[in-house]
């Protein structure tokens, strides 16, 4: 699948037609082809190279490009240049050296015939664009970077598709009712719910910028919603991303910086939506189940606007209101991407709510649930392997797609392991339960972890950890970790768990549990947790650390009774 050639030329009339008089390629083989000026870039593909240039050159947002490039193999066909093209939109997207022009209207991932040799030799592809600059850096540094996880340019599967699909169809019914909405995405660790929030923004402002041209050579998954009825009736509508996740907002907040028709200020906290003078028609709140209920924030200055907020959109300090309420108040339609399996402390939106609302979604017909395992190499019998490995009824390992599922009696060999890794494929981090105190906080020079000799800091910084500098030196948190993707993950089980055998049960070690929000009481309401109501907290918590890596997940357990159990639990082969 090798010889690959990139022809350069000016983009102007006179230079295609010079081309063109003398390729035969240029009227009648598949190719795919980049328009680029030092800013932005544009990437197709198409059978009939010059009269798809001709129609570009007459595009009031193309015809300002100054350089076409053309990438030839004499074994293309249709659905390898399609296949090509998506991955060349997302790497760009994410390289950030350009911004992308394409608009959002879905992109190729279905199999053909040498599917994977094709994709092999892509990379071919990619290296001569690196030597030729169009690219900053070479395609492994891009693909690990959350950039590219996050960028709404992406091949979706089919759940993804279906999702977005119904969900564009209820809000247009429900706009053109002139009423308001509630749609919920449930799904699992790597189903990409997030992605479905980021690529629902990007194609509702595509849709409301519609061009023909950007869909007149392509098979487009949502075509049909590129037509004036839709366009009209997203035009103005005021759209927001809501992350309550301070470590995840600021990485998506490039991701929008970058595309365009989006905006890093779409990009918003809970209280943001609250202060605001703006009423949305639409919100989108990403890990809606992170979402605050009234208690004690971990700042007096927040405890200060929650109660502000209550005030300015109720009139009084209701304290039964919780974020989703500001939510509710503040928007016409939500869209609400949830989990309430990785709710990790009592301040979290209570079950009873996310329940409720999934209930309620279900019987409306509202409900999108994302089933694919995107993220996570083994698949959702890998998912179901971790789902009941704290359980009473522990399911058998398998080999889950050749995923690489590591258990080490001990630790220094799994931190060799991950240190390795990280050299070799990058994004290979080490993950711990709250299971230490947080002294290096106050610090620096003190270490918080130390585990058989072993002394290690948590992370040093809150926003962006995974890809921070010495991140591979350090220890992550649940408050770091949720929402990103790894290649490896060393997870350390603390001493928050334990193994009562004579009970034959796992129990929550209160005493060896730091994280003063996951533990705290709720003064406010009046609440008290015991230790068998944070326990499912903590293990919600194992659950989420336990599903970040991609190629495999490597695991320590710090309590020795726990140990024997999990050792033995992991050691069970269908």
């Amino acid at each position: 699948m090798t010889d690959f050639e990139l022809i350069k030329m000016p983009f102007d009339q006179e230079s295609i037609i010079t081309w063109s008089l003398s390729n035969a390629i240029a009227r009648d083989w598949p190719v795919v082809y980049l328009l680029s000026d030092d800013k932005s870039v544009y990437v197709g593909e198409t059978k009939s190279a010059t009269k798809r240039f001709y129609q570009h050159l007459a595009h009031e947002k193309k015809k300002h490009l100054s350089q076409v490039g053309i990438i030839l193999n004499e074994k293309f066909n249709r659905s390898v240049c399609t296949d090509l093209e998506s991955k060349l939109i997302s790497l760009f997207s994410a390289d950030g050296k350009h911004k992308v022009l394409n608009a959002n209207a879905g992109m190729a991932s279905g199999n053909y015939y040498q599917r994977d040799e094709y994709r092999d030799s892509f990379n071919e592809i990619f290296e001569i664009l690196v030597n030729d600059g169009l690219l900053s850096r070479p395609a492994s540094e891009i693909i690990n970077s959350n950039l590219f996880k996050f960028s709404p340019f992406k091949a979706l599967n089919v759940d993804q598709e279906i999702a977005l699909s119904e969900i564009i169809k209820r809000l247009s019914t429900d706009a053109e009712a002139n009423q308001g909405s509630q749609l919920i995405v449930q799904g699992e660790p790597g189903t990409g719910k997030t992605i479905v929030a980021i690529y629902l923004i990007k194609l509702l402002r595509d849709i409301a910028q519609m061009s023909i041209d950007d869909l007149s050579d392509q098979d487009s998954i949502f075509a049909d919603f590129f037509s004036s009825e839709y366009a009209e009736l997203f035009e103005n509508m005021k759209i927001a991303l809501v992350v309550p996740q301070q470590s995840l907002r600021e990485t998506i907040e490039k991701v929008f910086a970058q595309t365009p028709g989006l905006d890093k200020s779409m990009v918003l906290t809970p209280f943001e939506v609250a202060k605001s003078e703006m009423h949305f028609d639409l919100l989108i709140v990403d890990e809606a189940h992170r979402l605050g209920q009234r208690a004690n924030q971990s700042s007096a200055m927040l405890n200060k606007q929650f109660t502000e907020a209550n005030i300015k959109l109720f009139g009084i300090d209701d304290k039964t209101k919780t974020q989703l309420d500001w939510i509710e108040t503040k928007s016409t339609h939500q869209l609400l991407l949830l989990d309430p399996e990785q709710s990790v402390k009592p301040g979290d939106l209570p079950l009873t709510i996310t329940h409720e609302i999934i209930n309620t979604a279900k019987n409306d017909s509202r409900l999108f649930q994302l089933v694919s395992q995107m993220r996570i190499k083994g698949g959702n019998d890998y998912l179901n392997f971790v789902n009941k490995l704290f359980s009473d009824s522990p399911a058998l390992k398998r080999d889950f797609n050749g995923y690489d599922l590591r258990f080490y009696d001990d630790f220094e060999s799994m931190r060799n392991d991950i240190l390795y890794l990280n050299e070799e494929v990058g994004l290979s981090r080490l993950l711990a339960g709250f299971a230490w105190k947080y002294k290096s906080k106050k610090n620096p020079d003190l270490y918080d972890i130390d585990i058989d000799g072993h002394q290690l800091r948590w992370n040093q910084t809150v926003k962006d950890w995974v890809n921070s500098p010495n991140s591979v030196n350090e220890v992550g948190s649940i408050h770091t970790i949720q929402g990103y993707d790894l290649n490896f993950a060393g997870v350390i089980i603390g001493n928050d768990l334990g193994y009562d055998p004579i009970n034959q049960k796992i129990v929550f070690n209160r005493n060896c549990y730091f994280d003063a929000k996951g533990k705290e009481n709720n003064k406010v309401l009046g609440v008290k947790y015991s230790d068998d109501e944070i326990l499912q907290y903590v293990l919600n918590i194992y659950r989420v650390l336990l599903t970040r890596g991609i190629k495999g997940t490597f695991v320590y357990v710090c309590d020795l009774e726990l140990r024997k159990l999990i050792s033995a639990r992991m050691s069970l082969k269908a």
